[in-house]
């Protein structure tokens, strides 16, 4: 997808905050998020060797924070002047789960593109709560029998 303005600043904010926060080995990467309404908000992510979490992640929490609705678009940049990174599978399919539609803006800087989060996990794992078009199959608590193709079902049955 092409890159619009509101894209390329989306960006730079997450590159400022890379340049002013990521000055340590606790924090590399830094991200931002915009929402439906245009507004930014920014998170670095939280190194720990639990595993803490990403600065998209983080940016999420500070959207939700501050009352943000939908959001559109995400993007992180890494420190040391390292560019636009791609998101982790983690923040892959958390921003597929809360924001289905938000683009995430990834590749070099001289080809950065803004793509659907869908484009960049395929064949993703969906929660049975979302899957809306799944037909319903009634809940008897006993296991259905197989059906085994040339036999007939006994008088039993």
């Amino acid at each position: 997808m092409i890159m619009r303005d509101t894209d390329r600043a989306l960006v730079q904010a997450a590159t400022a905050v890379a340049k002013l926060r990521c000055r340590s080995d606790n924090h590399t990467v830094a991200a931002a998020v915009r929402s439906a309404d245009g507004r930014v908000f920014s998170g670095v992510n939280v190194y720990h060797f639990t595993g803490g979490p990403c600065a998209e992640v983080v940016a999420l929490g500070a959207a939700a924070t501050q009352g943000a609705g939908e959001l559109e678009t995400i993007v992180a940049v890494g420190d040391r002047g390292r560019g636009v990174i791609p998101p982790c599978g983690r923040c892959r399919q958390v921003l597929l789960d809360y924001f289905p539609s938000i683009r995430v803006i990834v590749g070099p800087l001289d080809g950065l593109r803004a793509v659907p989060v869908a484009e960049l996990l395929p064949e993703t794992y969906v929660w049975s709560d979302h899957q809306l078009d799944a037909p319903a199959v009634p809940r008897t608590g006993v296991w259905p029998l197989p059906v085994v193709p040339g036999s007939r079902q006994s008088a039993e049955d």
